[in-house]
């Protein structure tokens, strides 16, 4: 079978489902290709954290730090796009709770005095609170914490319904989804990308690549190579009576995020590595990483550190050489774009607006041209 589209979006996450939204209700045709399930990889695994005010610029073991600074402007711009998504898309699961940073030695404290500043210039709107004040707003908070920093706009959208609700919802507006239709090939060919899987094959001008942590396999069907790491990430989540944590609480300088979801567990997330990534199979946890992520809970919020341990699970990860994001066309390969890397969940609806804008050939009103594919791109003999 072969099927002529504007657009084929190659991966059915969160970042994914949002751009074939926006591309369909552009006036697109679209075809949105998945290996598996839709919402099975990365973008179902994660904590599901929108990171509106600045967080911590290394996980744990993670090795360049996240230059923050540079992201605030698109944190900024993809927290009114959450909005205006959940006003459009049933059941997204959007939870605008609210958000700690806590600190808890000087050197940390002054780093939510300048993060402060940097948000301000922005437009994010945070307040620095001393520990005491802290601790008048959020009982559960402990004795180590010196100071925070509380945002109204931050909070969490459930993994496990944002992505599927949002590829539901450009589904019944006209994008077609084709899951468990691995990508065997990309080739251009004259004006045009031919993107085959085992039963069909897809002819567009335009080829959106958000596979996540496949991102660079796919490209290499197309004779590029794009210089990705995918990684595994460890959550968990501890058991605990409705309303025990109604807001996020993270760590300005540790990899560490709590928060409590629909169904009443506190998820733990943070960035905790796991065991290798596996191309099929999800990566296994590691004990030492549960440890860490519990002395955590246990140091900050002590009241908590009793409930028990009741989920441990992982989820795959893309990450750049430099540890920030990757969003737009390739250069010489016409019609090949790529979004993801680091906050690709908090940045899905934004990712989705500006490769819009990108496909119908208008210049995006923010400047991503820092995030390129270009710092990360050559091209095998056989391609370009």
């Amino acid at each position: 079978m072969q099927s002529d589209v504007d657009v084929v979006v190659v991966g059915a996450g969160i970042v994914g489902a949002a751009t074939a939204l926006a591309l369909t209700r552009s006036g697109a045709r679209v075809v949105v290709l998945d290996r598996s399930a839709p919402n099975t990889g990365g973008s179902g695994t994660t904590a599901g954290n929108l990171h509106i005010q600045t967080i911590h610029t290394r996980r744990p073991g993670q090795g360049a730090a996240v230059d923050v600074r540079r992201l605030l402007p698109l944190q900024h711009r993809t927290s009114s796009l959450w909005n205006d998504l959940a006003d459009s898309v049933p059941g997204l699961g959007l939870n605008r709770c609210g958000g700690y940073m806590v600190a808890e030695t000087d050197e940390q404290v002054q780093a939510l005095e300048t993060k402060h500043d940097w948000e301000r210039i922005a437009g994010i709107p945070t307040e620095v609170l001393t520990g005491s004040e802290a601790r008048r707003l959020l009982p559960a908070l402990g004795p180590s914490i010196q100071a925070a920093t509380w945002c109204p706009l931050d909070g969490f959208a459930e993994p496990d319904l944002a992505g599927p609700a949002t590829l539901r919802q450009a589904e019944a507006e006209g994008a077609v989804l084709r899951s468990h239709s691995p990508v065997t090939g990309v080739e251009r060919i004259g004006d045009l990308w031919t993107v085959t899987t085992p039963d069909s094959t897809w002819v567009a001008p335009t080829v959106i690549d958000v596979a996540g942590p496949w991102m660079a396999g796919i490209a290499s069907m197309a004779g590029i190579s794009l210089d990705l790491r995918p990684t595994s990430l460890q959550m968990h989540a501890l058991a605990a009576p409705p309303h025990t944590l109604d807001v996020l609480v993270q760590h300005v300088g540790e990899g560490m995020s709590i928060k409590q979801d629909r169904r009443g567990r506190l998820v733990l997330g943070g960035g905790w590595p796991a065991g290798t990534f596996h191309d099929t199979d999800a990566a296994s946890s590691l004990p030492e990483s549960t440890t860490g992520n519990l002395a955590q809970v246990e140091r900050l919020l002590p009241s908590l550190a009793a409930l028990p341990l009741v989920d441990t699970w992982t989820g795959p990860v893309l990450t750049t050489p430099d540890e920030m994001p990757v969003i737009g066309a390739v250069d010489g390969a016409p019609g090949f774009y790529v979004a993801g890397g680091t906050y690709s969940f908090t940045f899905a609806p934004l990712w989705a607006q500006l490769l819009t804008s990108m496909v119908h050939g208008r210049v995006p009103d923010i400047d991503v041209s820092e995030f390129s594919p270009a710092r990360l791109t050559s091209f095998a003999e056989h391609g370009r």
